[in-house]
């Protein structure tokens, strides 16, 4: 972190002394042990261990609470000095992220935040740069924007599902570093998550969003080709990773098969990026825990 409170450009994120052992294996997973801090044996589910869609966090709901008291502490301290923060939330379908987002939520000022989930572009919109539809949605001084999904639907779910030709990908690569320096630049704090899971999980959520109707409005076409097109997806998150992913706007990869585990550290990671006023005053842990979140490296080994 440096003097003026922005983001910690290097680094991964710190490592935490307990464990949650049910945070389970995503795209981005390790091997199934790893260790934790002090050297204790962290062990990971198995990919055998099917999907974690019933697994709790003991204690998430007393946590959840918490951390969402820092993030109205945040808040404040965005609002007081004028600060400007965007989060994009990416992943693949049913990988949790509009979930998160409304924990994340729950409890802010819906005067100083806002979150944007764009439908497909407009004629007009098809013409113009392609960032500029997202330049409209990024924050005023005093606001937090969260994106569920944002202009990196280009860098995978465009080219998978042939929504833009190859030369509109290549451009888009190019200039996204270039687009994101510049906000960074201009002052606007950039925090940039990658919700992982599992082809399984995927798939019984999937199952789940069929038979809940409270659920159904989430059903897209695009549901039965995300499985079928899974390698294409993984070979563009991929590429995406390789060549977007910079020191001053890094990819945080959040392991997302338990859904509990990923909404509680997520929080985390962006409270821990942060010096906002009372922040020493929590009465609970805001460093997030490195089985979960952890920053993109090209050595980490992926089971997808």
């Amino acid at each position: 972190m440096d003097q003026t409170g922005r983001p910690a450009k290097n680094g991964d994120a710190p490592a935490a002394a307990a464990s949650l052992g049910a945070a389970g294996n995503g795209e981005a997973g390790d091997a199934a042990a790893a260790s934790g801090a002090g050297g204790a044996v962290v062990r990971r589910p198995a990919a055998g261990d099917g999907p974690a869609l019933k697994r709790r966090v003991p204690g998430y709901a007393h946590d959840l609470k918490l951390l969402q008291i820092e993030l109205v502490k945040l808040q404040r301290w965005v609002q007081e000095e004028d600060r400007r923060l965007t989060i994009l939330f990416e992943g693949r379908d049913a990988a949790g992220k509009g979930g998160t987002i409304r924990r994340f939520i729950e409890h802010l000022n819906p005067r100083a935040m806002r979150v944007v989930a764009l439908p497909k572009p407009t004629a007009d919109e098809s013409g113009q740069w392609y960032f500029q539809r997202y330049m409209r949605q990024l924050p005023n001084q005093g606001e937090i924007v969260f994106f569920d999904r944002s202009w990196y639907n280009r860098a995978v779910v465009e080219p998978v599902n042939g929504f833009c030709t190859a030369d509109e990908y290549e451009r888009f690569m190019r200039q996204v570093p270039e687009f994101e320096h510049m906000l960074i630049e201009d002052g606007v704090d950039l925090v940039k998550f990658w919700f992982s899971i599992s082809k399984d999980v995927q798939t019984a959520r999937f199952s789940s969003r069929r038979t809940n109707p409270l659920k159904q409005w989430k059903l897209s076409p695009l549901d039965a080709r995300a499985q079928e097109l899974w390698d294409d997806y993984t070979r563009y998150k991929e590429m995406m990773f390789a060549r977007t992913h910079t020191s001053f706007s890094p990819w945080i990869i959040v392991q997302a098969n338990v859904k509990e585990a990923a909404r509680l550290e997520s929080i985390r990671y962006v409270l821990s990026q942060f010096e906002y006023p009372g922040k020493a005053d929590a009465r609970t842990s805001l460093i997030p825990e490195p089985n979960v979140v952890t920053r993109f490296h090209r050595g980490v080994v992926r089971i997808d």
